[in-house]
């Protein structure tokens, strides 16, 4: 008997309807001679709804009240998906990260997932059980609540498939799986019917919404497969796995990303010496600030100019870091720039194709795209351009690159 893992998010859960729906799907797949664990969202729009009420008593939360909050969300999903499955005639336990068995470090907020034990989730499907489990939250080894971030959920999802050996991840979302760009920049977009767990987890981590990035991860860890797919109706979505065939290949570029939530943050005349820039990222680390592209730039002999990108958010926490210590560096300024966005193209036979890089610079160019930054790695190109130039970017690279159908 195969284990199933299945993830529902917050768009397949929206309503009392929509949570039928996804019980019967859950029932079906039971009845095909499959042992199911369900992951699920908080219903709609329940999380941003939880955060407006959090800001409406106080501005500046704690962030360990706020995992208390929030974690609300998921457990009301899975209670009441839990009693739709009980209404359909099959047994069902609804079960909190923490009552699954989800250990998590103790980052509010940002908690990683430290282990998984499994016990009461395998004895529970010995016992016939369909088991229905909260997202996006853990225990940390202090019995507090954390959660995992946003799109936490998938994380959760892949890891319970890792934890009990699954034989696959199905990830139910609103969209029939993984397009080469966002299908609303770009109706005519290509679908992608595979995709290697190196590409994916390039996307995710450059902006692509429909799988979180530390999900992938811990697909490529584990070799679990997932596969994306819509919760509304049962078309073949898209399969992430190790390796990807070239019949399943669409061709030298598999997908462009892009990203709204960025910044630049320019650290100005910092002396030009040994472990300066050290000092400065450590102290952007200490504080779970992600970096992204970094750049550093010779003004004088003597000084130099640093600038990172970021998330919004962590641009704003990483400048009160920085001006907290300018002066012990010896920096001169701090700044932010933001109406910015990442566009990345993505594609392991760029590996071998040495012309990526002067094509979309070339297509870039003659579209009056002006590029601020730039990055690349083995299979990945990323330029950081003005916001209002982003959409146009990712459709006049769509076409260069041959992905529209």
């Amino acid at each position: 008997m195969s284990i199933i893992v299945q993830k529902y998010g917050g768009s397949s859960l929206a309503d009392t309807e929509k949570i039928m729906r996804v019980a019967n799907r859950i029932v079906s797949t039971k009845k095909e001679g499959n042992q199911v664990v369900a992951i699920v969202s908080a219903m709609g729009k329940t999380t941003d709804n939880l955060i407006k009420l959090a800001k409406e008593i106080n501005e500046n939360p704690s962030k360990r009240e706020m995992d208390q909050l929030l974690a609300t969300g998921e457990q009301i999903s899975m209670s009441l998906l839990a009693m739709a499955i009980d209404n359909l005639g099959e047994k069902a336990l609804s079960l909190s990260g923490p009552q699954a068995g989800i250990k998590t470090d103790s980052t509010h907020s940002k908690a990683m997932i430290t282990e998984i034990v499994s016990d009461r989730l395998l004895d529970e499907l010995k016992n016939d059980n369909i088991i229905i489990v909260a997202g996006f939250q853990g225990v940390t080894e202090n019995h507090d609540i954390a959660t995992l971030g946003r799109g936490g959920s998938d994380t959760s999802a892949v890891s319970i498939a890792a934890a009990l050996n699954a034989d696959l991840c199905e990830i139910f979302t609103d969209v029939d799986g993984v397009y080469a760009c966002d299908p609303r920049i770009v109706p005519n977009i290509k679908k992608l019917s595979a995709v290697s767990y190196d590409e994916m987890l390039e996307l995710a981590n450059l902006g692509a919404k429909v799988l979180h990035s530390r999900s992938v991860e811990v697909g490529k860890s584990h070799n679990v497969t997932i596969h994306v797919r819509s919760s509304f109706n049962h078309n073949i979505g898209t399969v992430v796995k190790k390796e990807v065939s070239s019949m399943e290949h669409n061709g030298v570029i598999t997908g462009i990303a892009h990203d709204f939530n960025i910044a630049k943050v320019v650290v100005f005349g910092v002396p030009d010496k040994p472990g300066v820039a050290a000092r400065i990222f450590k102290e952007l680390a200490l504080a779970n600030i992600g970096i992204q592209m970094i750049v550093q730039s010779a003004q004088t002999e003597n000084q130099n100019d640093i600038a990172f990108t970021c998330s919004l958010d962590d641009a704003r926490e990483a400048k009160a870091i920085l001006e907290k210590i300018s002066n012990d560096v010896g920096a001169r300024d701090v700044v932010i720039t933001e109406n910015l966005a990442k566009v990345s193209i993505v594609g392991a036979g760029m590996m071998t194709h040495s012309n990526i890089a002067s094509r979309m610079f070339g297509t870039l160019g003659k579209a009056g795209i002006n590029i601020d930054m730039i990055s690349t790695s083995e299979i990945t190109i990323s330029v950081i351009v003005n916001s209002d130039q982003c959409e146009k970017a990712v459709r006049e690279l769509a076409e260069e690159f041959d992905l529209i159908d």
